[in-house]
């Protein structure tokens, strides 16, 4: 494959033909801020945060779509790119609930970490803000729509999967624009099977899971990454431990041929947690508790081994 060479906030490098400004950068160890883009997702540009100022042009454009070419000169952090980025995250916080201290998502939030590394704080003001929305019908999932951002990342990650496990879209027009399950169910009422794709997924506290909430905060966690061993794709988990116990599983961003399931997340709960909470089912559009047995479709082998063990079988 051929390669072109660029020019990065005054450094050079070689990168292969079709390589993206934003991936470049990073391969030079520079990080570029976005709140839409992610490697497992497609492009769409909406968050406009990752825009970078290449010579010759006067306009600024988003490094996320913007292919590497030879002899490009690019800056990522001018005057002008910080103003941008500034106004961009202030009118974010605008619109979002100021409860950073006791969000979930705290140390995690990339729409945090940006508001503080460019110096944006919360103001008070007498504009809109998005009303609180908090759909708690799910023991799996917590999603509060005052704190969406609208980057889609969600939305693009469901429909990603199967076309009969996809639930999730955008909905309403300007400012009332939200993201709903189905059309407009709650998440207990709607198709979604609580893969937790969009938890892995969503940059701020919009999307949580509901499992982990109130047991660990990111920063007093000792993380470990486990393969999960319900199935051969074996989807990688983040096992949380504090005080030397395993308190909590996390599903990590899907990967390639690693779709991500409820199953195999409660699977591995069940191996690694020492107290891991009570499974639930849906049944119905309803979720229920259930049963280790039940929710991990074990019954079939444990009647098998049943037999297999009877005593006019054994030798």
């Amino acid at each position: 494959m051929k390669n072109v060479t660029l020019t990065i906030n005054g450094k050079t490098l070689s990168v292969p033909s079709g390589t993206t400004v934003f991936d470049a950068a990073r391969s030079l160890g520079v990080e570029i801020p976005a709140l839409c883009h992610h490697e497992s997702l497609p492009v769409v540009s909406a968050c406009r945060l990752c825009l970078v100022e290449v010579e010759g042009s006067r306009k600024l454009q988003t490094s996320c779509s913007l292919l590497a070419t030879d002899g490009m000169k690019v800056q990522t952090e001018t005057p002008r790119l910080i103003k941008y980025r500034r106004a961009i995250l202030q009118l974010l916080l605008d619109s979002h609930p100021n409860d950073c201290l006791t969000c979930q998502k705290a140390g995690e939030c990339l729409l945090q970490k940006y508001a503080y590394q460019y110096g944006v704080t919360f103001r008070e003001h007498d504009g809109a803000r998005r009303p609180a929305q908090t759909d708690l019908s799910s023991p799996y999932i917590v999603k509060d729509d005052s704190k969406c951002i609208l980057c889609g990342r969600c939305v693009r990650t469901c429909d990603q999967v199967e076309k009969e496990r996809q639930v999730l879209a955008f909905a309403g027009r300007g400012y009332a624009t939200r993201i709903v399950a189905d059309d407009d169910k709650t998440l207990e009422t709607s198709k979604c099977v609580s893969c937790n794709r969009c938890v892995s997924l969503c940059p701020v506290g919009a999307l949580l899971d509901r499992r982990i909430m109130g047991k660990v905060r990111p920063w007093e966690a000792e993380v470990r990454v486990k393969e999960c061993r319900s199935c051969d794709y074996g989807c990688h988990f983040d096992v949380y431990y504090k005080d030397g116990k395993a308190v909590a599983v996390k599903a990590r961003a899907p990967e390639p041929g690693r779709p991500l399931c409820l199953r195999g997340r409660l699977m591995t709960e069940l191996l690694w947690l020492e107290r891991p909470d009570t499974p639930w089912r849906k049944i119905g559009g309803k979720f229920v508790k259930a049963s280790w047995v039940k929710v991990l479709g074990l019954q079939r082998l444990i009647d098998k081994m049943e037999l297999l063990d009877a005593p006019g079988d054994r030798q």
